[in-house]
């Protein structure tokens, strides 16, 4: 099984078909109620449901998932039937195969219960219709080439004892997704310097994006979240809510992070941990959707993704 803990939860949805083949005799022995093992339908749409239910069980690399939802319907043709899934959940990865085993599962359920009354059925396919809630859908199509810098926030750092990484980890994924770094640097646990630095990036150098680490924590020294208050004109809760929620699911001492995010004139500040892996836990939380804000900023309003 592939490793999915360190996607989130999103609402994923899918819908699939499944088409079988009969003589025009037996949907018409369907519509009249003659089928000698009884209705199939009612039949097919329980283990449809049991199928979507059970899907890891059932295909190896199929992870276990909260299924929320399963809707079956029957479309009944001269000498088809037509079955369609929709599946929901809540969870780290998608149901497409939920939706597909579900209608495969409500195709062969009908074969079974009207193989008796005809002997020439076939299975014609079974296909996935749509699927929602991936990264995908929520990767926007930015409205130009952003520009970015990180600020690493750490006397220890700054003065030689140590080597940042939690930075250089920012500068990755922000060049992994599309933006141009422009600056990158090291300052001390300083307030002033940490506000002169920022509205530099603001006001000045009229960056899209500044993200920051280090300083978030509960030390004598730690003082971002104080700076940025004085900086951004916009607090923007959401983010920091989300990094901090997706964290405390990993470990109990996310809860502790006083990060914070805003807007200055054009420019979002994001501040996140001084730990390798609170930086790393954050941007996964928080990446690609939090690039949905600079459409925002635009007036692009939001897209239906569902």
């Amino acid at each position: 099984m592939r490793d999915v803990s360190q996607k989130p939860n999103t609402l994923r949805t899918a819908r699939a078909e499944a088409r079988l083949k009969a003589s025009p005799s037996t949907i018409d022995a369907i519509r009249q109620g003659t089928v000698p093992k009884g209705d199939p339908l009612p039949v097919a749409k329980v283990a449809a449901i049991q199928a979507a239910k059970n899907t890891s069980q059932i295909i190896p690399y199929c992870h276990p998932l909260p299924v929320d939802f399963v809707a079956v319907q029957f479309e009944l043709g001269n000498d088809t039937i037509c079955a369609t899934t929709e599946v929901k959940a809540i969870y780290k990865t998608g149901v497409e195969m939920e939706a597909l085993t579900a209608a495969s599962v409500a195709a062969l359920t009908l074969y079974d219960m009207l193989k008796m009354i005809d002997e020439e059925m076939e299975i014609l396919g079974v296909k996935l219709l749509e699927k929602h809630g991936g990264k995908s859908d929520f990767k926007d199509r930015l409205p130009q080439a952003l520009q970015a810098a990180v600020l690493v926030m750490s006397d220890s750092i700054s003065n030689g004892k140590k080597q940042d990484e939690s930075g250089k980890i920012i500068k990755q994924r922000l060049e992994a997704s599309g933006l141009d770094v422009k600056d990158y640097a090291v300052i001390p646990d300083d307030a002033k310097q940490i506000e002169a630095a920022l509205k530099r990036y603001c006001d000045d150098l009229k960056l899209d994006l500044v993200v920051t680490t280090g300083g978030t924590g509960l030390s004598p020294r730690d003082c971002t979240p104080e700076a940025m208050a004085h900086v951004i004109e916009k607090e923007i809760p959401g983010i920091a809510e989300a990094a901090r929620a997706y964290g405390q699911n990993r470990m109990p001492y996310s809860m502790l992070s006083r990060g914070i995010a805003g807007v200055r004139g054009k420019t979002v500040i994001i501040s996140l941990p001084g730990s390798r892996g609170g930086v790393a836990d954050s941007l996964d939380a928080i990446f690609p959707a939090v690039l949905h804000v600079f459409n925002m900023m635009q007036a692009g309003g939001h897209h239906d993704h569902n």
